[in-house]
């Protein structure tokens, strides 16, 4: 299979979860057998925090406007199938180029689900409008449950899948690390998760000043108040990603708002997390519990006082394991490529009419 991927950045990961997204589920299409041409547009933020320049598993070319898309024109054309990300700049100018080009199967592939709809329905229309939903053959959603019956009967989307994040499972696995931190947190600032991470983290490190804590991410206001016991990590690029949640005896997921209120959304730290075997404390949403088993497999927690009881477990280690267990089993991204691949085959069996009448 042919693919093309139009997504927010391959290249960089600097504050953004879409690149680890992007490299292990490519990296596992194409060891499929695939072949995969990645068109990423040429932004100066990314440009100058790049941390992958040159992927051996597909092909990374960069634009620097809707209108230079055209010297890909005829790969776009003659693909199995083309993929459109969320949060790509002149995302709805994009999405209209391919689907007048594109043959084969049109997909959009939503790493954000809940913020989109929230955006839709405020008529922010940044990277997807309503009119292009209908136009994609597939909406892959990095949120399930629900939302997917949302999208084909409110949007009109003719097939939602949903496509979980995953992890590779060879860069994130226990590495021999000492342990620095009781508990520590990976995200980038969002001022929605703010509130959790005050309450989970700052405050549990205000309670105990006998605990070690970390917080790791950009874009963090100078003006928070950090304890003295917590310390700041200003960006953590994927390679060092294992030897951090190694060096944790617990890390803590926040989840955006929109996301708890659609539910079945897991973030990529969650599995990255517990692919390297390190317990997890989570904030709550439904659909968590589909993922991992609370209280064997993850611990969850609302308040600053649960964290702390967490943090005495003697059984961080068993926690971390089974979470390993669960995630190998099930949320690598070999397992994702292939649900890709059975996504997109499904698709193109549902749009051969139209593609052999275009023929």
């Amino acid at each position: 299979m042919k693919l093309v991927v139009l997504g927010l950045s391959l290249s960089s990961s600097w504050g953004n979860g879409h690149a680890t997204t992007y490299r292990a589920l490519l990296k596992a299409f194409a060891a499929r057998g695939h072949d995969v041409l990645f068109l990423e547009r040429d932004v100066p933020w990314y440009a100058s925090q790049r941390d992958l320049a040159d992927p051996a598993y597909c092909r990374l070319e960069f634009y620097d406007s809707v209108g230079d898309l055209d010297r890909w024109s005829r790969e776009v054309a003659a693909a199995d199938a083309v993929i459109v990300g969320s949060y790509v700049p002149d995302g709805v100018a994009v999405g209209r180029w391919v689907q007048a080009r594109a043959q084969g199967v049109t997909a959009f592939y939503d790493i954000d689900t809940p913020v989109t709809l929230a955006k839709l329905a405020r008529g922010d229309f940044e990277y997807l409008s309503p009119d292009l939903i209908p136009g994609y053959d597939l909406y892959l959603s990095f949120t399930g449950g629900p939302t997917l019956e949302r999208l084909e009967r409110e949007h009109g989307s003719p097939a939602a899948c949903a496509l979980y994040c995953s992890v590779d499972e060879e860069a994130y696995r226990p590495a021999d690390a000492a342990v620095r931190w009781d508990l520590s947190y990976l995200g980038t600032y969002s001022a929605d998760r703010q509130p959790t991470l005050e309450r989970l983290l700052v405050e549990t490190a205000r309670a105990r000043p006998d605990k070690k804590f970390v917080v790791a991410g950009p874009q963090y206001p100078n003006g928070i108040d950090w304890p003295a016991n917590v310390d700041r990590i200003d960006h953590l690029p994927p390679s060092e990603h294992a030897a951090f949640y190694s060096a944790s005896r617990f890390t803590l997921n926040v989840t955006r708002a929109d996301m708890i209120a659609s539910g079945w959304s897991p973030s990529v730290r969650l599995f990255e997390a517990a692919a390297c075997a390190t317990p997890i404390i989570s904030d709550l949403w439904d659909g968590l519990d589909t993922l991992f088993t609370p209280g064997r497999e993850i611990v969850l927690a609302r308040s600053a006082d649960q964290v702390a009881d967490a943090l005495d477990r003697p059984d961080a280690a068993e926690l971390g394991e089974a979470a390993r267990t669960r995630v190998l089993a099930a949320h690598t991204a070999g397992h994702r490529a292939a649900e890709l691949e059975e996504h997109l085959l499904a698709a193109r069996a549902r749009t051969l009419p139209r593609t052999s009448a275009a023929a």
